[in-house]
């Protein structure tokens, strides 16, 4: 690193040394999170902010355009600016290319993580170009941006495990009493980054996912940008605004301790979610910035040990809140729906030995159980 010289230094501080102003200049790192109120880039801010880095957001909660108000995540932009006052959030949307660009050119951040989306299947389906160009347009907005401005960002793109469309559902499956698993010893361990994404089912959402994931990919191959796409299972933690579209465990729980009907799509109620907490899909994504490679794809969830089905889901939380699941069963499964869908993070854990799962299954019904309990 350069240090700036003495005249420079006093040239910018009005005369005077101004430590503060050089620490930020030359020490401090600077972060720009897409999607900063949503699950994931919440727990990026904060994350971020307690380690000290400059800390910016950018959202602009579309999530209650797509949702309603259940799905509106301005109490977490808000709860966020009270507790770190020190983020910087900007109210922007990403298909916004020109507001893009400026941004990136202004902030030059060092660690760019991009977990703004549209997250819906359903939606997808009745909103397709809103979809893609949130999902795709969105993503490439950034990467231009990025290419441009800080050629040498390391940008960590969340992308899904719907990339991989319907084609899980051909691995060999048993029945047990309360869950679909795999009955393929090669899946063991469950679904590597080697599986096809190709010829499946995917929904007009895992179509614009692929199309985000493989561009990010494209730009650390073609261009030589530190980039990585992290196919994420079921992410989830006490900060996610969970609806009936999107967010399986959130929804679930927030269900149970309404009192609500829950709807079962399909399976028997079997199919089965690895349950990733979203601390640590963060700790994932500060490994990779700290050991950066380019077009890198990582399945990222919580492995067998954090799966569980929709079935003992509803065990886990009555056991939790004492009252029996409220469901009804529609003998219809949603279109390229997993039937079992776990991740092997082995690839993850040889590149990052360091990182490993940190929150059980456990510690996951406990926290968003007492987040959705009354204040």
């Amino acid at each position: 690193m350069v240090l700036p010289c003495f005249r420079t230094v006093r040239k910018y501080c009005g005369g005077e040394i101004n430590p503060v102003w050089i620490l930020r200049t030359y020490f401090i790192s600077k972060i720009l999170v897409t999607g900063s109120s949503g699950l994931i880039g919440s727990e990026v801010v904060d994350y971020f902010c307690k380690l000290g880095w400059e800390v910016h957001g950018v959202d602009n909660n579309m999530r209650a355009d797509f949702f309603g108000p259940g799905g509106d995540t301005r109490w977490n932009q808000k709860r966020l600016q009270a507790v770190h006052p020190e983020f910087r959030h900007h109210e922007l949307d990403i298909r916004d290319r020109a507001g893009v660009d400026a941004l990136i050119q202004s902030l030059k951040p060092d660690l760019l993580v991009h977990t703004a989306a549209q997250p819906s299947h359903d939606l997808a389906a009745s909103r397709p170009f809103d979809d893609f160009d949130v999902n795709a347009v969105g993503t490439l907005n950034l990467l231009e941006a990025a290419r441009h401005h800080v050629p040498n960002v390391v940008f960590a793109h969340m992308s899904t495990n719907k990339v991989y469309g319907d084609r899980p559902n051909n691995i060999r499956l048993k029945e047990l009493a309360t869950r679909w698993d795999y009955d393929d010893p090669a899946y063991a361990n469950g679904i590597t980054e080697e599986f096809s994404i190709d010829q499946s089912k995917h929904s007009l959402f895992g179509a614009s996912k692929v199309a985000g994931d493989v561009i990010v990919q494209e730009y650390g191959r073609y261009f030589g940008l530190k980039t990585c796409c992290l196919r994420g299972g079921c992410l989830t933690g006490p900060n996610h605004s969970g609806v009936e579209l999107h967010g399986f465990l959130s929804y679930l729980i927030k269900c149970n301790v309404e009192g609500r009907l829950y709807k079962v799509f399909g399976y028997k109620g079997k199919q089965v979610r690895d349950n990733i907490h979203s601390l640590d899909v963060v700790r994932f994504i500060h490994a990779f910035y700290e050991q950066p490679r380019c077009g890198e794809v990582y399945n990222i969830g919580g492995g067998r040990a954090n799966s569980v089905s929709i079935l003992e889901a509803f065990e886990r939380v009555a056991a939790l809140s004492g009252r029996k699941m409220q469901y009804e069963y529609v003998d219809k499964n949603r279109a390229g729906d997993h039937i079992c869908y776990i991740s092997d993070l082995s690839k993850m854990k040889a590149h990052y030995p360091g990182w490993d799962i940190t929150k059980s299954i456990e510690n996951v019904f406990e926290e968003i159980y007492r987040a959705q309990l009354p204040a």
